[in-house]
């Protein structure tokens, strides 16, 4: 069925690539229109794996185009309020609406509690927490103005229901989502704004696909190959495999952006390979 966002327009944070690419991609093939924002850049503690560039977030735009669809895209961290609130209102003034927005924008950080510094802890809190926070402050305001409903989608974790080892600041942050959420999907519901939260197992994407987390999973081997980490990686699924694609995050996403999903709020989706009925 195409069509199933029709006229509806999306914000889309971390959209340069990965799963926040996979979002632009798949709700303009159903017919929304883009904003898009990224910090296209490294964050001072982001290592294990490169970060989107410019050159990422002009090849969504392009992907985007190619369907026939409008999009805004600019530079902006979401640690940052004005950045956040200047490209939502540069895409709503041209774009005419807000209807569905997707925080995204995330990075990990890995290793033993203990032994993260303050600045390793504060930054995860800072984007992967506050930044959706500041999303949503963004965003609402427009939403309820307009008068017509909407639906925010906050990417979440499999470790935002579960825990996990060697993880404490992400799996904290992503915990605090689901709070966050559940606080807003109440709030806002008198405005008929949906909130809800989506829980991926791990996604093959540059941040799970890179020599630091094999390495996590694989602490036995100096460099271990993707193929030496696979069957470790399948270990919190109970489909044995080793991850899902972006696409199926990008699926769940639509859904909750859809009126299919006219009625539902505040719930934890999982696509998880049946991970969190372990």
């Amino acid at each position: 069925m195409a069509g199933r966002v029709e006229g509806k327009v999306a914000f889309i944070t971390g959209a340069a690539r990965g799963q926040g690419r996979s979002h632009a991609v798949r709700l303009a093939e159903e017919g929304a229109d883009i904003i898009a924002v990224d910090i296209c850049g490294p964050v001072e503690t982001q290592d294990g794996y490169p970060a989107a560039t410019e050159d990422d977030l002009a090849e969504t735009v392009e992907l985007v185009e190619k369907l026939d669809r409008r999009i805004v895209a600019a530079k902006g961290d979401v640690r940052e309020q004005a950045a956040l609130d200047e490209v939502l209102g540069r895409g709503v003034a041209e774009f005419g609406r807000l209807d569905v927005v997707c925080a995204n924008a995330g990075i990990l950080t890995m290793g033993p509690t203990h032994e993260q510094s303050d600045q390793q802890w504060g930054t995860m809190i800072d984007i992967n927490l506050t930044g959706v926070w500041h999303t949503a402050k963004a965003a609402i305001p427009f939403l309820i103005d307009q008068g017509q409903g909407g639906s925010i989608i906050i990417t979440s974790s499999l470790v935002g229901l579960k825990g996990a080892a060697g993880a404490s600041s992400y799996v904290a942050a992503k915990f605090g989502t689901v709070g966050l959420a559940k606080s807003l999907a109440h709030e806002l519901a008198e405005h008929r704004i949906r909130v809800n939260t989506v829980h991926p197992t791990n996604v093959e994407t540059h941040m799970l696909d890179n020599m630091m987390v094999r390495k996590a999973f694989r602490p036995d081997l100096e460099a271990p190959t993707f193929e030496e980490a696979k069957e470790v990686y399948s270990v919190p699924n109970i489909w044995p495999m080793p991850w899902v694609q972006t696409i199926d995050i990008s699926n769940a996403v639509l859904w909750l952006a859809s009126d299919e999903s006219r009625y539902v709020t505040g719930i934890a989706l999982p696509v998880d390979l049946g991970a969190s009925a372990k």
